[in-house]
């Protein structure tokens, strides 16, 4: 999860009242559906790439699963591994081992019952590490490797999807994670600190409904062409919930259910061109969204009576918010498209960006962008290659404490200003479902401190089964 967590409090907006405002809008004729996934297209119940196509009769010498996907049962397994050094800066250098194993089970009802549009899915983390490089060695606030994460077992989303309307619309209802269609850059998941932006994990209670901690919800999707999509999703707005220590050691094994925090509001336009296989124009998708939290936010520099929270005579007692909220922009464009490519193919850009209130968060603004090179190398089409960069700005409000902290202390300190990260990686298929990633990354204000700076570079391998 990139950045650091917070916490909101609050009485008003209970994600279940909302929840039922959006299932009402379903009822009013809304109908429902959902754009098609990996699992839908698994020849024999094999996803692709798989390393299972390289090994004697794809790995099912019983034909097992091949009878299973007949039947609208599909499952994978990816195992994610990370060898990661801080060479240089940031709080220690060392070197850490994380691994997470990933797995995936889909259920058709159509195929297996006959219950047309309906379908279940369901995943899970068992994740292990021998420390972790953002938060142990380098201090950092932006991800340094997404799979980052306490090392336990772990029920990520479980959620049944009904369509409607001939397949232009769904409802999901469940367990669910906003990162696994809002907020998201396709071409950025490529990049091993791409992940829920920092300015959401570090807003939110519990860093909120993503990677990996997940709560229960509503998502309403509609599309009502095939290049343009709308998306509301209504979750309870703490899957950890309130108190001490890490928000994940909270919900260890994703089993908390929570329905009684404050609701959490995601919406999200979706518009895209030229992103069929057989378009040769330059691909195109363009995110417009918007969230809102209904719980409490505590100022970052102000407290009641109209002191200043650094004081050490003051109350220390933080003035309350009503509620939070941030707007945001993604764009994928393709740059250049080669003679009978894909809409990945070739050279492309994307970018993310997104402000929120300064005055009740410690990060107010942020960006993210970088370039990726794919199949360009004729006698190794599916390595890919690219650059990226994560700026997150802290807060006027949080940048007022540290310099109040400091001139009521009488002694010098950093003021904390932003924290910039930039990432060059090579992605290198060895057979079809097994890749090595070699990966360099600098990390520029760690922390938001302008004194420490910090290297990390390291290697990736990734299967799926």
């Amino acid at each position: 999860m990139g950045g650091g967590r917070t916490g909101g409090d609050g009485r008003v907006g209970r994600w279940a009242v909302c929840a039922a405002a959006a299932l009402l809008l379903v009822l009013a004729g809304v109908d429902t559906g959902c754009a098609q996934a990996w699992w839908d297209t698994a020849p024999n119940g094999i996803p692709a790439p798989s390393i299972a196509t390289s090994l004697p009769q794809n790995g099912d010498p019983a034909g097992i699963r091949k009878r299973l996907a007949e039947h609208g049962i599909v499952y994978g397994l990816e195992y994610t591994n990370d060898v990661l050094s801080n060479l240089h800066g940031g709080n220690r250098t060392g070197t850490i081992d994380q691994g997470r194993l990933h797995g995936i089970l889909t259920i058709d009802f159509e195929r297996l019952a006959g219950w047309q549009g309906l379908s279940f899915f369901t995943n899970f983390f068992q994740m292990h590490n021998t420390g972790r490089i953002r938060r142990d060695y380098v201090g950092a606030i932006n991800s340094i490797a997404a799979i980052e994460g306490v090392p336990t077992t772990r029920l990520s989303e479980v959620w049944i999807e009904q369509k409607f309307a001939g397949g232009t619309a769904s409802l999901r209802v469940g367990q669910l994670a906003a990162d696994a269609e809002f907020f998201i850059s396709q071409m950025s998941t490529v990049f091993l600190q791409s992940d829920w932006p920092t300015i959401a994990a570090a807003n939110l209670p519990s860093g909120g409904a993503a990677y990996p901690l997940s709560t229960p919800g509503v998502r309403l999707k509609v599309d009502p062409t095939p290049d343009v999509a709308f998306l509301l999703a209504v979750l309870n707005g703490d899957p950890a919930g309130p108190g001490e220590g890490d928000d994940e050691h909270r919900n260890l094994h994703g089993v908390n259910f929570r329905v009684n925090d404050p609701a959490f509001v995601i919406a999200e336009a979706q518009f895209k061109r030229n992103r069929g296989d057989r378009d040769t124009g330059l691909a195109t998708t363009l995110k417009l969204g918007g969230w809102h939290h209904f719980g409490r936010f505590a100022d970052r520099r102000f407290a009641v009576g109209g002191g200043l929270l650094a004081d050490p005579r003051g109350s220390g007692v933080p003035i309350q918010h009503r509620g939070d909220s941030g707007v945001y922009a993604v764009l994928d464009q393709q740059l250049w498209r080669p003679a009978g490519g894909g809409p990945d193919s070739g050279i492309s850009v994307y970018t993310r960006a997104s402000l929120s209130p300064s005055d009740r968060n410690p990060i107010n603004a942020y960006i993210d962008g970088g370039i990726m090179f794919a199949g360009l190398i004729a006698s190794r089409p599916d390595d890919k290659f690219g650059a990226s960069v994560i700026y997150s700005r802290f807060s006027d409000s949080l940048r007022g404490f540290d310099s109040d902290a400091i001139a009521l202390a009488g002694a010098a300190g950093p003021v904390r200003d932003h924290e910039t990260s930039i990432e060059a990686t090579y992605i290198a298929q060895i057979v079809p479902g097994w890749t090595l990633q070699p990966d360099v990354q600098f990390i520029r204000h760690a922390g938001g401190n302008s004194r420490r700076n910090a290297t990390v570079a390291g290697m990736r391998s990734m299967w799926r089964f």
